[in-house]
């Protein structure tokens, strides 16, 4: 006869064991053998401790077959999130005087922070703050409820390209010259402003003048006159200048009345980071700085993409004996994006001529693998006017990718040479053209003549400085060299195109002086070419120089040379735009070049946009064909009565490239039109092109 007894499945007698409901198994089981074993504690609870055990074992031995096939290499462990907290501050009586800055190459920060240096040595009983604007607020209303509690404040402002802020001031920029409804709130407030640009161009320290014009406005009272830094001289006498009229006025509100203390001359101190030395690791370490280069969410000029280029091209014909490059990079998978008209900054390397004279001339070996620190080993700031360290590499690697070997050394940098000069003549030679006595010697004999900081260093070879010294207060840190992106991302969504001059010039001095940047690229491995093809680190920064919203609207493009770099993006544009069965309004594009068998570069493109109907003229000016030099202004002019309709009828007009020369002859020649068309006098004329400007009808892009 058949036993009566269920059968339980080894499933759920786990279960009932692991959720303890033994009367309901109990019901099951019963005169059943797995009942001995119920009715046995002991012998439960070693059964359950042993399933425990089992269960754990399956888990980790899957875990390590999935995590094994993923990757062999080790993985850095997930950065915490790091959620910044609002700062509180601390009342501890002293006064605060909070230095802020807006820099682009890092010469703002530098004033600003050898400003707070010296403050901190002639005021004790006052705390300095040095703050980068765009961390000074996450947005507007934070802007503005934190500046209202600000007593005392100093302002480094750049100025760059079209009266443009710099990238980390553009927020605070925008939110406060814009909004003029405020009154008079900033009342408390006492400061100074110190204006960083080049007279060169057109809007020469035009951020500095506004935000100095605006705190005026807004109740705030100026301490001492907006300080005009000039970078076409020599800045660092402008800023000196100006910061001794900074003292007077601070020793009024930040010294007691009684304090009858004189002030012992500041010095500076020579800038140096602590160096450690290394063994050399594996090669593959050596470029751990760029192993996550693209594992970021946001690109920046802090955390820039490692992008391929992908294509190379030359321009000019094998007739021409200068050189123009047409290079792509590859930005697909990167999570990298552009908008048309924006520009790319790009990490270049120097060349290795030049660096192999710097190793000669500092006179260490290349292959030392070091690291520089900006703290002292028990955790304490060196100084606050030390820039953020480079990752550990080689000395042949720091100087081909951190140093500006090329540029001409500041008063402050031959300060640091004379400091380690072993020769007393070299010392003193270097001192004399670092002081005010040798103004005219330093403008005459290092900035007229533009020579490096290499060939500096070849004058006074007892100048052995050490690496932290040269790295720190020497050699600025190589700066990122920004192009006008000349693709469209309609037609080129994975690739940022940039048009290049070579830049290849004689100095005063008989110098060759090849640029870094272009030069590299002239020098570039395509990914066409080769797989081990050269690569840069680049970002994105976005600009103004935008079509209009409506393609309707009638535009007018002005760019000779590289200055075609943004309008051929405008163009591609426009093609997309057209295919796409949008109604486009005309468009005429005035180029210059030399020689149509030379240097009339994208040819064939241009044409082909005129017969699309992406562009409804084009009109070019050849500088060397004829017996007279003819230049872009020379063709607007015999286009004036077209240039004069298309801006009656709302159209937007366009400038891109040379500041100093070509801009400046382009905006002569635009006053001369709308006068003479417009049958208006100088006063009207100088409102109309100033509000063509101030509506966003009239841009430029230019260097």
């Amino acid at each position: 006869m058949e036993s009566s007894s269920v059968k339980v499945s080894p499933l759920d007698l786990m279960s009932a064991i692991l959720k303890g409901n033994f009367e309901q198994l109990n019901a099951s089981l019963e005169d059943s053998p797995a009942a001995i074993i119920i009715g046995n504690r002991d012998v439960l609870m070693v059964l359950t401790t042993s399933i425990a055990l089992l269960i754990g074992c399956v888990i980790l031995l899957f875990w390590r077959r999935s995590s094994g096939k993923k990757s062999s290499k080790l993985t850095e462990p997930p950065k915490p999130l790091v959620v910044k907290d609002r700062e509180v501050e601390v009342d501890d009586g002293n006064k605060k005087v909070t230095i802020f800055f807006g820099t682009q190459t890092g010469t703002a920060e530098g004033f600003a922070k050898a400003l707070a240096e010296e403050a901190k040595a002639r005021y004790e009983k006052a705390t300095f703050k040095v703050v980068d604007l765009d961390d000074y607020a996450a947005d507007d209303d934070e802007y503005e409820e934190k500046l209202k509690k600000e007593t005392l404040a100093f302002f480094f402002l750049a100025t760059y390209g079209d009266g443009e802020p710099t990238d980390n001031a553009a927020r605070f920029y925008k939110w406060f010259a814009e909004e003029n409804e405020r009154g008079e709130w900033l009342q408390t407030l006492q400061y100074g402003v110190f204006g960083l640009g080049n007279r060169q161009y057109e809007h020469f320290n035009k951020v500095g003048i506004v935000v100095d014009e605006m705190l005026a406005q807004q109740g705030a009272k100026c301490l001492v006159p907006v300080g005009l830094g000039d970078d076409d001289k020599c800045i660092e006498d402008d800023f000196s200048a100006w910061r001794e009229l900074v003292w007077p006025e601070l020793d009024k509100l930040l010294r007691d009345q009684d304090d009858t203390t004189v002030s012992t001359p500041y010095t500076a101190a020579v800038l140096e980071y602590r160096v450690v030395f290394h063994d050399s690791p594996d090669a593959a370490l050596q470029d751990k700085s760029w192993a996550n280069a693209n594992g970021h969410a946001v690109h920046d000029i802090h955390h820039p993409c490692r992008a391929n280029v992908a294509v190379r091209r030359e321009l000019h014909t094998p007739a021409s004996d200068r050189s123009c490059i047409h290079l792509e990079f590859d930005i697909s998978g990167t999570g990298l994006t552009y908008e048309t008209g924006d520009h790319v900054g790009v990490y270049c390397e120097n060349l290795i001529e030049t660096v192999a004279e710097a190793e000669r001339l500092i006179g260490v070996s290349p292959a030392t693998y070091f690291s520089i620190h900006a703290d002292n080993e028990d955790g304490a700031p060196i100084s606050s006017s030390l820039a953020p360290p480079f990752p550990p590499c080689t000395l042949r690697t720091a100087l081909t990718k951190y140093a500006d070997l090329l540029s001409s050394p500041k008063k402050t940098a031959l300060l640091a040479l004379a400091a380690h000069a072993s020769e007393p003549g070299e010392a003193d030679r270097l001192r004399f053209l670092a002081s005010p006595a040798g103004k005219d010697e330093y403008a005459q004999w290092i900035v007229a003549s533009q020579r490096s900081l290499l060939e500096v260093m070849a004058e006074f070879p007892s100048a052995k400085p050490p690496l932290g010294v040269f790295f720190a207060a020497i050699a600025p840190r190589l700066q990122p060299r920004y192009y006008s992106i000349s693709s469209s991302p309609r037609v080129a969504p994975s690739r940022i195109h940039v048009t290049c001059a070579l830049v290849y010039e004689v100095m005063p001095t008989g110098r060759i002086h090849k640029g870094v940047c272009s030069t590299w690229m002239k020098n570039a491995v395509p990914l066409e070419e080769s797989h081990d093809c050269s690569w840069s680190p680049i970002y994105v920064r976005q600009s103004n120089f935008k079509l209009p919203a409506d393609p309707s609207v009638p535009i007018m493009l002005i760019g000779p040379g590289t200055g075609l770099a943004p309008f051929r993006g405008f163009l591609q544009e426009r093609f997309a735009l057209k295919e796409a069965g949008a109604e486009l309004g005309p468009a005429i594009l005035f180029f210059g070049c030399r020689n149509r068998k030379m240097d009339f570069i994208y040819e064939d493109e241009l044409k082909n946009f005129v017969a699309t109907g992406a562009l409804s003229e084009l009109v070019v000016a050849f500088s060397r064909e004829g017996p007279t030099k003819e230049y872009v202004q020379h063709k607007m002019m015999e286009k004036a009565s077209d240039i004069w309709n298309m801006l009656s009828q709302g159209g937007y007009l366009y400038v891109c490239g040379d500041a100093k020369g070509m801009a400046k002859d382009v905006h002569r020649t635009l006053h001369t039109i709308v006068q003479e068309q417009g049958s208006m006098d100088s006063s009207k004329t100088e409102s109309m092109v100033k509000n063509l400007q101030m509506s966003g009808r009239y841009l430029r892009d230019v260097w």
